[in-house]
């Protein structure tokens, strides 16, 4: 086995460890289980950190343009947010569920996907555009998926309250409107990345003057899911929905972006090498 492979390995183990003290800390309070998760949690960060430094070392270039590597930086800028968000109080569930996911995305895709080449490694022209494309993609990804987290959240809380079920879980949430404010800066983040990632992309299909990529589906269902996006953020801004439609719009749109990223395999924008 690879000292790479040693590293990812480790890496599952110890995060998978880290769950445990974390949800058994979201089961019932236990500040030694919270301190624990956390520990490990930053243990992971090193570990991510290690193996992208071993990656850039052996690649000879930051390693981001093929999806294992998208994937992997997603997956590691999601443990940082969740230890940003483990100092605040009543944000257990949120730091919960961004880990999982991001436990999810890490072992799916030593499973799914394969550390290959670079095959965008021929658009010499458009090659800087190309890595501002992927960041600004990859942050935006990660701003929704914090969104949609809180937008979860927020929908779960408000059935509980509908009902009137009151217990434990429902005291360690923030309120609705704290919720409702979490979605909301988020969006206000991770929509303008996005944007700018389309519109970067698109300067960089008109460079190599590749035209018929401007209908790709990619492009195409990039381009639907920020409309959803944008359409939030003015609803929002002229305040003519309630945080309930608020939050199902931002779930719309995570799964619109989903999609997106399913769609790699029918995409030709993703596989072009520019030859």
């Amino acid at each position: 086995m690879s000292s790479g492979m040693l590293i990812y390995d480790s890496m599952i183990y110890v995060f998978a460890l880290s769950l445990l003290f974390v949800f058994s800390d979201g089961i019932r309070r236990n500040a030694n289980a919270k301190r624990t998760g956390t520990g490990l949690l930053v243990v992971v960060v090193v570990l991510q950190l290690v193996y992208m430094g071993m990656r850039t070392w052996n690649e000879g270039h930051l390693p981001i343009f093929v999806p294992y590597d998208f994937l992997f930086l997603f997956s590691f800028i999601l443990v940082l947010i969740s230890l940003i968000l483990s100092r605040y109080q009543r944000s257990e569930f949120a730091v919960l569920l961004l880990n999982i996911i991001s436990f999810a995305v890490l072992v799916l895709n030593n499973i799914w996907m394969v550390p290959i080449d670079n095959p965008l490694g021929n658009w010499h022209t458009v090659h800087g555009l190309l890595l501002i494309h992927i960041a600004l993609a990859n942050l935006g990804f990660v701003a929704m998926t914090v969104a949609a987290v809180f937008s979860g959240l927020y929908l779960f809380l408000h059935r509980k309250l509908k009902v009137k079920k009151w217990n434990d879980t429902i005291r360690r949430l923030p309120s609705l409107e704290m919720m409702d404010r979490y979605t909301h800066m988020a969006l206000l983040i991770g929509t303008p990345l996005l944007g700018v990632s389309i519109v970067v992309a698109v300067i960089s299909i008109i460079a190599e003057e590749r035209w018929r990529l401007l209908l790709d589906t990619k492009v195409l269902m990039t381009a639907i899911a920020l409309c959803v996006y944008i359409v939030f953020l003015v609803s929002k801004r002229l305040n003519q929905r309630s945080g309930l439609i608020m939050a199902k719009w931002s779930l719309v749109g995570y799964t619109l972006l989903i999609l997106n990223f399913l769609l790699n395999s029918w995409s030709v924008f993703h596989q072009w090498t520019g030859e």
